[in-house]
């Protein structure tokens, strides 16, 4: 029985042991992994062990993957080239009586310049925060190293910040689209 090669190998990668099912590849050495199956972790040597992939494997120039890794770096780098969302859609979530509108900003000190936004450029940064709030709770819950509690702790931050933007709650069209 012929496995992957060590090499192959990437720590976070699903594998699947002829005796063991399927496991997650936790750290490599030399010849062996730790790889931590259902049941516990466990040192394999990959080649002899008939360790495979258990997940799909896209090849880029020699550079052996998994394939939802290659996907989601792929989405990952186009969702933060567009900043999240089309500002077309975002401005479909602002009231029809803000549209055109503009957000003016006067200083206490006359000498200053009073500064305009306008408030489809300044909604839309407030919903790029709402969205970045959005992917931050995921990858907190996400965390394999974070407890519970350390979870808890930090999305009480996320909250309060989600209460802070309760103040933009006007500008949202749909009552379900707001903070």
């Amino acid at each position: 029985m012929r496995g992957m090669k060590i090499e192959g190998l990437r720590i976070g990668m699903k594998v699947r042991h002829p005796q063991y099912g399927v496991g997650v590849v936790k750290s490599i050495a030399e010849a062996t992994a730790d790889i931590q199956f259902d049941e516990g972790r466990r040192t394999v040597a990959p080649e002899p062990s008939g360790l495979e992939p258990a997940e799909p494997q896209v090849s880029i120039r020699g550079l052996d993957l998994p394939l939802a890794q290659v996907v989601q770096q792929t989405v990952d780098a186009t969702i933060s080239k567009l900043g999240l969302e089309k500002p077309d859609a975002v401005v479909a979530q602002l009231g029809a009586r803000w549209h055109k509108g503009r957000a003016v900003l006067h200083p206490a000190d006359s000498t200053l310049q009073t500064r305009e936004i306008p408030l489809d450029t300044f909604f839309h940064k407030v919903v790029m925060i709402r969205n970045n709030l959005r992917v931050l709770e995921q990858k907190i819950n996400a965390h394999e190293q974070l407890t519970d509690g350390e979870k808890v702790d930090m999305q009480q931050y996320i909250t309060r910040c989600y209460g802070s933007l309760t103040t933009f709650n006007l500008l949202f069209k749909e009552k379900e689209d707001a903070f």
